[in-house]
């Protein structure tokens, strides 16, 4: 094809290159342009900078560091540790404890597997005192390990009254009922019996239990805890209302027997 004249001396230029910048099937010439559409040194304008965007060393003002940011073995200053901070097993002087300090299921904090230091007689005896009518904080679990008394108050308020039991191997608290008192007892140490039900004589509701089990005693219920193991019983109860007087301590079944006695009086 001849171009005009005028074309031929510059006055038209085609719309797009004369040679086609996307591959042709089956045409001699590569498949992709003949001309690169990158920078070719020495090209007048190349598309983008015939010099790269990232640093090249001994370049005047690189975009970034030459040197990486991140630490690189042997680096004379890395921009942190070349070394990691968290702890490695086998490293001398890890950045903190190899072992956690966190408590870790399953495993007992102390010797004694309770919540203090050694045996629970060489730990700080913690105040079993009646603290009824003002705020009050105790490691139940701790003050119910503690006590050795048959009963003993330790918070009595004008709804709700908490108190501590021992009980001996082969003891227990005394078949009773409660007509307006709601009791909730949880076994901190120990295996028991528990019975309930409507009337004295018929106890139809009957469960072992064991430490950390609760037990939830509705108001009218008749209701006995036997101990059934070769250890003293820990336990912790909860009335609500209060049940007993106000600082009681019952030093043991027979003394608390009497107690009753006296207040039927």
């Amino acid at each position: 094809m001849q171009w005009p004249e005028s074309e031929a001396h510059g006055g038209y230029q085609p719309a797009y290159p004369a040679y086609p910048a996307y591959p042709v099937q089956g045409a001699a010439s590569p498949a992709y342009p003949a001309y690169p559409a990158y920078p070719v040194q020495g090209a007048a304008s190349p598309a983008y900078p015939a010099y790269p965007a990232y640093p090249v060393q001994g370049a005047a003002s690189p975009a970034y560091p030459a040197y990486p940011a991140y630490p690189v073995q042997g680096a004379a200053s890395p921009a942190y540790p070349a070394y990691p901070t968290y702890p490695v097993q086998g490293a001398a002087s890890p950045a903190y404890p190899a072992y956690p300090t966190h408590p870790v299921h399953g495993v007992a904090p102390y010797p004694c597997g309770c919540s203090g230091a050694g045996r629970p007689e060489d730990r700080q005896r913690p105040d079993l005192r009646d603290n009824g009518g003002n705020p009050h904080v105790i490691n139940i679990e701790e003050a119910a390990e503690f006590n050795t008394d048959f009963r003993r108050a330790i918070w009595t308020g004008r709804h709700l009254q908490v108190v501590l039991m021992s009980i001996r191997p082969g003891e227990d608290i005394g078949l009773e009922v409660h007509p307006n008192v709601d009791q909730f007892i949880r076994i901190e140490e120990g295996t028991a019996l528990v019975q309930m039900g409507p009337r004295r004589n018929s106890l139809n509701f009957v469960r072992r239990v064991s430490e950390d089990d609760a037990i939830m005693i509705p108001a009218g219920t008749w209701h006995n805890v036997t101990n059934i193991g070769p250890r003293p019983l820990k336990l912790y109860t909860i009335y609500a209302p209060p049940e007993h007087p106000f600082g009681t301590v019952e030093r043991t079944k027979p003394a608390a027997g009497a107690a009753r006695e006296e207040e039927k009086q």
